[in-house]
């Protein structure tokens, strides 16, 4: 189980190791795969299958191309890493893609970043996410109804454990 605090700890290392990524490969779009499960447990058989699926989709689609490639198994969670030569316009619409076609796509958060204009003294670039808006599509669906994911989310609308049971039931379909 992680606390609040690790969570929080471990949201602003990603950030700061997806900075020093996109400084250490200039002119290139960084995919940050996460797995999305509630609770306190990040780390779990299920979540790893998650993660691994998410890898291997992503590797399906960029292998080809990709230039760095890494995988954080933490506490806190699943993380991969992947450095690619491409426009981040045509990188996040191929991980959209994955994110609503693939059978445990629902559970991934596959975030596409870029490298933004940085101040003429910032030793880090400022970054830039793309979102869904950013293709034209709509928000991601709840896994339990027809409302943005987000707005169930903050509203919690639903009980911890009813979207821990349908997590499992689509891995266990998927497995």
């Amino acid at each position: 189980m992680i606390t609040l605090e690790q969570l929080l700890a471990s949201r602003d290392d990603r950030a700061q190791h997806q900075q020093a990524l996109l400084t250490a490969w200039p002119g290139h779009t960084l995919i940050c795969l996460t797995v999305q499960f509630p609770g306190t447990i990040k780390r779990s058989a299920s979540s790893l299958l998650v993660g691994g699926a998410g890898l291997a989709a992503l590797l399906d689609k960029f292998g080809s191309v990709v230039r760095h490639a890494q995988v954080r198994d933490l506490e806190t969670g699943y993380e991969a890493y992947l450095l690619v030569p491409l426009p981040a316009l045509l990188v996040k619409k191929t991980c959209c893609g994955i994110e609503d076609s693939h059978p445990l796509g629902r559970l991934m958060d596959i975030d596409v970043i870029e490298a933004g204009d940085s101040l003429p003294d910032a030793e880090m670039p400022s970054v830039r996410l793309l979102d869904r808006a950013s293709l034209g599509l709509p928000p991601r669906r709840c896994l339990l109804c027809d409302q943005p994911a987000r707005y169930c989310m903050r509203a919690h609308s639903h009980t911890q454990e009813a979207l821990l049971t349908k997590i499992e039931q689509i891995v266990s379909n998927f497995a």
